[in-house]
């Protein structure tokens, strides 16, 4: 064991008891959604989608103030809201998430999956159909609806990752192959820590950021 993984370990153990009782209190969040509707998990993905590029404080500020509309607002009225409360890319999330509106039904069709196949499953699915979700929106959506086996690597997660020489360098994208190999590593973290790697995200988002948001 490397000193510097010895070094993030020892941080994440002191973190736990700092901020467990927030992890804690977003987990059962997620797991609350997890037993919710359609309408929910959509207003998940919609956050998901809203978060590329942006931050996750923003897509919590839209999410509130959207509510539903996600689902029924005329594309042009979406776009005035997501321009008005500041998104650099309110016409192309805008279209993303009226595209996405033909998965409404998303629980109907993630839940089977996961059951049968798996989160990796579910993720390629999700990936692969619905436009805007790439492996990093797509796992960061299975996160917030009580799925925790997946890493969500942004930004923050991978300069943590880099911070303690668990990768080489920070990659200024990701492709599929290179994401796998990246999360191959998170997870041999997850094992070491005995952290699932949906919850050890929030440990290591805390170290850069100092939130625990979701």
């Amino acid at each position: 064991m490397s000193k510097s993984l010895s070094s993030l370990i020892s941080s994440v153990r002191k973190l736990e008891k700092e901020i467990g009782h927030l992890v804690s209190k977003r987990v059962s969040e997620f797991q609350r959604v997890n037993r919710m509707g359609n309408e929910e998990w959509f207003s998940e993905l919609c956050f998901c989608i809203l978060t590329a590029n942006s931050t996750a404080e923003l897509g919590m500020k839209i999410q509130r103030e959207v509510g539903s509309g996600f689902l029924h607002m005329k594309r042009e009225e979406l776009e005035e809201v997501l321009k008005s409360l500041g998104h650099r890319f309110w016409r192309k999330r805008a279209e993303f998430i009226v595209n996405a509106r033909k998965f409404s039904n998303i629980k109907d069709i993630v839940e089977p999956i996961v059951k049968s196949r798996g989160q990796k499953a579910a993720r390629e699915w999700i990936s692969g159909n619905i436009k805007g979700l790439g492996f990093k929106e797509a796992s960061h959506f299975l996160r917030n609806v009580g799925y925790f086996d997946l890493a969500i690597l942004d930004r923050h997660i991978l300069a943590v990752m880099h911070d303690y020489s668990l990768i080489d360098n920070i990659p200024s994208s990701l492709s599929r192959k290179r994401y796998l190999e990246i999360e191959k590593r998170f997870f041999e973290l997850s094992e070491l820590v005995s952290i699932r790697p949906g919850i050890l995200d929030f440990y290591l988002w805390y170290m850069r950021t100092g939130k625990v948001l979701k």
